[in-house]
């Protein structure tokens, strides 16, 4: 017998589990997740910063609303979700002019030595500076938005990989695991597999795209001081930060990717040692361990949320690409309430999430073919 529900979210990574949460309480939902944890892939493997500067300006504009809601639980946990972090950009003068966005200020080259000593003069000759930039505890806000949906009623299904789905008269019908589940509404959170996902249902693919990105922690001679920013090129060559006593570093790869359990390509890590510690005094020493996370994209880069026109009740969540924490909770709140409006394309949203709707609108408010 199958159990019924409102709406059904596929996949619990931040996406899902930011949605589960903005529902909670407000209609019935389930959560299904093909791995035994949640967040396992991608939303595992964050470099943990919340930049307002990063990406088009539907991207600054979510990010912003996102900031704006963790910052209003923050009072409820028992410590914070974010701290603040800058970000800074070095480059040539015409990389980082065309990378810096209205958050971002330029700032001499001697203020960014100042800022990250361990940068090499001659590494770069220009630089710009995200202050309102914030360090992300990303296991805190999975674990916080876990509690809020489960506390909500929302049924949260582990182990339970989707093996079908079918339009079933006025919703849908999944097997997931050994689980059956109907529902009004059906969310298509599930990240790299998102166009996997709709094939199996029996819905168009929208084109997404995995790329893969890669990070390591490593040890290094001389850590950063106190207060460094993350540090990243304007080329999307590599980034850094510190990392307590030790340095997350990333070749800012963007390599294209099946949909999988990433991992770090031989030699990846060790060929960014080498460059960084041309460019840098830090000293890297030894790999504590490397990761490679996916980074699911849309043609044009922007975030696929909405209705499918021609699919009722399949619901995209997904081609966050590298935003996915910085945005999940702007995203969420929109999503939410153009599924509760329960009209698809001609749904409206009202209140703080009007603004980022509008963003949205021009671009994939509902998915049309």
């Amino acid at each position: 017998m199958s159990a019924n529900y409102d709406v059904v979210i596929v996949g619990g990574g931040i996406a899902g589990l930011s949605l589960a949460s903005a529902l909670a309480g407000k209609c019935s939902v389930a959560l299904v997740e093909a791995e035994q944890s949640l967040g396992y892939h991608t939303s595992a493997r964050s470099a943990r910063q919340l930049i307002p500067s990063y990406g088009p300006p539907v991207v600054q504009e979510l990010t912003m609303r996102t900031l704006e809601l963790i910052g209003i639980r923050e009072g409820t946990r028992p410590e914070p979700v974010l701290s603040p972090r800058r970000f800074m950009l070095i480059g040539d003068e015409e990389g980082v002019r065309q990378q810096a966005s209205g958050f971002m200020q330029p700032i001499s080259h001697a203020e960014a030595l100042k800022i990250c000593p361990a940068l090499k003069p001659e590494s770069f000759s220009a630089a710009g500076l995200d202050s309102g930039s914030f360090a992300c505890n990303a296991s805190l806000l999975l674990e916080d938005h876990r509690e809020w949906a489960v506390e909500g009623g929302v049924d949260i299904i582990t182990g339970a990989r989707v093996h079908s789905a079918q339009r079933l008269g006025s919703g849908w019908e999944l097997g997931a695991g050994q689980e059956a589940l109907q529902a009004a509404v059906v969310v298509n959170a599930a990240g790299p597999w998102a166009d996997e996902f709709a094939v199996l249902s029996g819905v168009e693919k929208v084109q997404l795209q995995p790329y893969r990105r890669t990070a390591a922690i490593v040890d290094v001679e001389h850590p950063l001081p106190h207060g460094c920013p993350m540090v990243a090129a304007a080329d999307e060559s590599f980034y850094f930060r510190p990392d307590g006593a030790q340095v997350l570093i990333s070749p800012s790869e963007h390599v294209p990717s099946g949909p999988e359990d990433a991992q770090p390509h031989p030699g990846d890590i060790e060929a960014l040692i080498a460059r960084l510690n041309a460019l840098t005094t830090m000293g890297i020493g030894s790999i504590r361990r490397a990761w490679t996370g996916l980074r699911t994209e849309a043609a044009d880069g922007l975030p696929v949320v909405g209705f499918d026109a021609e699919a009722p009740g399949f619901f995209w969540l997904a081609g966050q690409g590298g935003y996915g924490f910085q945005t999940s909770s702007g995203i969420a709140e929109l999503a939410a309430g153009l599924i509760l409006a329960g009209q698809g394309a001609g749904a409206t949203v009202d209140g703080p999430a009007s603004r980022t709707a509008e963003a949205l609108a021009a671009t994939r408010w509902s998915i049309r073919r």
